[in-house]
């Protein structure tokens, strides 16, 4: 028997998502993990993310299905007069399109926020964009690592052996995301008290910056850009790697007690009113004499049993793993963080409501799949669809181009 799934905090929420890549489909998969029925426009050439692989299932890479469960799937060509004319149908039942076309796009085609404000007054429209339609920059393309590189994060990243570093995961496009899925949520709360819709816009360009804690809040303090530290701090000592008898491990330590506590709990009390590191400003001034007597002390460990001791005693202490020990970890398989379907296995939600809990209940879409049952939903005859698909409007799961 396929157990019950119970509604998700945003069941009744109808998305149209017309975004590709990442930050767009990350926000949407947001929404539809926690119960919004978010139907996925594609170009007639598919999200180009399906492409971005290897690996593959069947023909979609794991870019693709790490971040496309839970909607549907239409091939739409909205450079075409019949496409806008079907997007305009799907509007009208809408509350809210998400979108990341190049800024200016939607109104060369006719359907700009002007247009949709007045056609759907209750309609939130979030446009994602590199930098926004303004500015010097105004239109300009926006990609993650481009991002890093113009907002600091990479000159803040790396060790002086390494020299500047980007950050190895998309940072700058699922925060972007995150911020698109608040502010969704924002205009939501607001359309029940007003009655309206609203437009709004995240650019990766601005959560760059916006993520740029503590450098930018430091720089403002103190006018001096951040050095490279490689995995150390710049506020806070210790806060870093360490090597033990078989793993590394890192140490985070947030406050003098902590570390007075850290210094009683590895068997070195003394290190703990030692005037060199007695607070958290003299542990930075003797930062190396600090990292050399910690380092004598955890290489006589083993990083499984120390860091457990450690966490135990409610010290901020955990191994370095990768992604494999991560994902099989006894914590994650016991808070069911990796959730499976058929083929399909992924990670949950980390958003986790008490009664309207988040759910898998599609698998990532291949191209165009749903197209039939969608434009019936919105009122289309099979002649009609076939129509359609026979003018190119519309894209069967079998056309890509």
């Amino acid at each position: 028997m396929t157990p019950q799934i119970a509604p998700g905090a945003m069941t009744g929420l109808r998305v149209i998502d017309l975004t590709r890549v990442l930050g767009g489909p990350y926000c949407t998969q947001i929404l539809a993990d926690h119960g919004a029925n978010v139907i996925k426009v594609e170009p007639p050439a598919g999200d180009e993310v399906r492409d971005w692989g290897p690996p593959f299932h069947d023909d979609d890479a794991a870019y693709f299905v790490g971040i496309n469960r839970n909607k549907r799937s239409i091939g739409l060509d909205l450079a075409s007069e019949g496409g806008r004319a079907v997007l305009m149908k799907m509007l009208e039942g809408a509350d809210v399109l998400i979108e990341n076309f190049k800024p200016g796009t939607l109104d060369k085609w006719g359907i700009g926020n002007d247009v949709l404000r007045a056609k759907f007054p209750r309609l939130v429209h979030c446009r994602i964009s590199g930098f926004g339609a303004d500015g010097p920059r105004g239109g300009n393309p926006g990609y993650d690592a481009i991002i890093q590189a113009m907002t600091g994060m990479i000159a803040a990243t790396g060790s002086p052996q390494s020299g500047p570093m980007r950050i190895g995961v998309p940072l700058v496009d699922i925060a972007t995301g995150l911020y698109a899925a608040i502010g969704i949520l924002m205009a939501l709360s607001e359309r029940q008290r007003s009655g309206l819709g609203q437009f709004l816009e995240t650019t990766l360009y601005e959560t760059g910056l916006a993520i740029m804690h503590p450098h930018a809040a430091n720089y403002f303090m103190h006018g001096k850009p951040p050095r490279l530290t490689g995995n150390e701090h710049p506020n806070l000592v210790p806060y870093a790697i360490f090597p033990t008898r078989t793993d590394n491990i890192f140490i985070g330590v947030g406050n003098d007690g902590t570390f007075r506590k850290l210094a009683k709990e590895i068997g070195k009390p003394e290190l703990g009113t030692d005037p060199r590191f007695a607070r958290n400003k003299d542990r930075i001034a003797n930062r190396d004499a600090l990292r050399a007597e910690l380092a004598a002390v955890f290489s006589q460990h083993d990083a499984g049993p120390l860091c457990d001791r450690l966490l135990a005693a409610g010290l901020p202490a955990g191994p370095v793993q990768s992604i494999d020990q991560a994902l099989a970890s006894p914590h994650t398989i016991h808070r069911g963080d990796v959730i499976e379907k058929d083929w399909y296995k992924g990670v949950a939600s980390p958003i986790r409501l008490e009664r309207s809990k988040p759910s898998l209940r599609s698998l990532p879409p291949k191209f165009s799949q749903h197209t039939t049952e969608v434009l019936k939903e919105f009122g289309y005859s099979e002649s009609e669809i076939d129509g359609l698909m026979a003018k190119g409007v519309v894209c069967g799961s079998e056309r890509r181009r």
